[in-house]
């Protein structure tokens, strides 16, 4: 009886999580078609008012309104950004409240990688923190820092004279 219990409540468990992780799915495409719908509402609407988000420049580090003032003439134009998930893994957290993930994307940029943080706030899944970044094949990694060298070393300068 008590391992027929153990097994039931480990079935629930994974059938929670299961549902818990087609939800975060469900959400996280609804948010990329707001992006690529030019929804500046509704795509603003699955992130927390302080959401962070960071991009592929080095400088691209936006909390809350600055990603919305950002992004705004983007949407306002009618063509904001198209990712279109190619595989995510989603991670939850023990208490049920926060979960985490990652994901390849095909890009106007070919494929790139997002991760976050997703918050339930009042019952409601929100993105707290998205960070969007360029893959690069290990091959390739001489030729990208021989391009952004002079880039990374003036923003280098910038930040330790500030520090």
């Amino acid at each position: 009886m008590r391992r027929t219990i153990i097994i039931l409540a480990g079935m629930f468990l994974v059938c929670g999580i299961y549902a818990q992780n087609k939800d975060i799915d469900i959400l996280l495409d609804a948010w990329h078609k707001a992006a690529a719908d030019a929804d500046f509402d509704r795509y603003f609407g699955y992130m927390t008012p302080d959401a962070v988000f960071i991009g592929t420049d080095a400088t691209e580090n936006w909390k809350g309104k600055e990603f919305r003032d950002f992004a705004k003439p983007y949407f306002d134009r009618g063509k904001a950004w198209n990712f279109t998930v190619l595989e995510r893994n989603v991670y939850s957290g023990a208490d049920g409240t926060t979960v985490w993930f990652d994901e390849l994307l095909d890009t106007q940029m070919k494929i790139c990688r997002g991760s976050g943080v997703l918050i339930k706030q009042d019952g409601e899944w929100k993105i707290r923190h998205y960070v969007f970044s360029i893959t690069v094949p290990n091959d390739n990694i001489p030729q990208l820092i021989e391009i952004k060298k002079d880039t990374d070393n003036k923003l280098m300068d910038s930040l330790r004279r500030k520090g």
